[in-house]
């Protein structure tokens, strides 16, 4: 966790910059680091689908705070510019955004932060809802990260019905190729993912022989980290993010 003590000195930089990604598109990106002479580990984190939002500048920051270069890649940079809630529906009316397209703002993120020169070049992957989706397909289909979150990513399990063309493979599928430790947090009452899509994940995990570690929370349904919805659920989220610092700790900072 943080080693916050009261007389030590505390900053933090947190722009909008750009970063190469799908197809080597230059997109936008919301960047947040501490001030001081590192070396730090990154996160990428992957915003959901209500949008490149407030909250996901708030989470970045938070992880900036906590010690760690976040970078938060604006995956629906093709669809125009807007209200994060105006962009998010045109999203949502073109069947969502292609897994082929952030994968590739996913590597051109991390490839990014393993380059700046504060790095210790050991770097996460984070995402919750849609995102954690995706943050598990990232650590599924490319190299490089070290450890990933995925909190309460739906759709990682799919019916040859629920396949599209932007969403053409089940997550779960790629499993054996999951390249780093996963921690898993999820509701008890979630009803995408449900336990029973977490229990068939799980045992995919533990088929390929995969390190990972997840938590079910009881009375908790999906977006309990949201604190400004209804979802919330304030002791699930605070041992969630307590859980996930300390699991960034054990990968992200600790010597190789």
């Amino acid at each position: 966790m943080h080693p916050y003590t009261t007389d030590m000195y505390e900053g933090m930089l947190a722009e909008t910059v750009t970063v190469e990604g799908y197809k080597g598109d230059v997109i936008n990106a919301y960047f947040a680091r501490p001030l001081g002479p590192g070396p730090f580990p990154g996160v990428v984190v992957i915003h959901h689908m209500p949008g490149w939002d407030e909250l996901y500048r708030e989470m970045t920051r938070k992880f900036a705070h906590h010690g760690y270069l976040a970078l938060s890649p604006n995956i629906y940079y093709r669809f125009g510019h807007g209200s994060p809630e105006d962009v998010a529906a045109k999203v949502r009316g073109s069947g969502g955004v292609a897994d082929d397209s952030v994968i590739g703002d996913a590597e051109g993120s991390l490839r990014l932060l393993k380059s700046l020169p504060l790095s210790n070049k050991k770097v996460g992957v984070f995402g919750t809802c849609s995102s954690g989706r995706q943050a598990f397909l990232a650590a599924c289909r490319l190299k490089g990260f070290d450890a990933a979150v995925d909190c309460w990513g739906g759709r990682i399990v799919l019916s040859k019905e629920e396949l599209t063309p932007k969403q053409p493979v089940s997550p779960i599928e790629y499993t054996k190729d999951l390249s780093c430790p996963l921690l898993g947090l999820f509701g008890e009452e979630d009803q995408n993912p449900t336990p029973q899509h977490v229990q068939l994940l799980e045992q995919e995990l533990k088929k390929y022989g995969k390190m990972y570690e997840f938590h079910m929370y009881p009375k908790a349904g999906h977006g309990f980290f949201y604190y400004d919805r209804p979802a919330y659920r304030q002791e699930a989220a605070i041992d969630g993010w307590k859980k996930l610092f300390l699991f960034f700790e054990r990968y992200l900072r600790a010597p190789s």
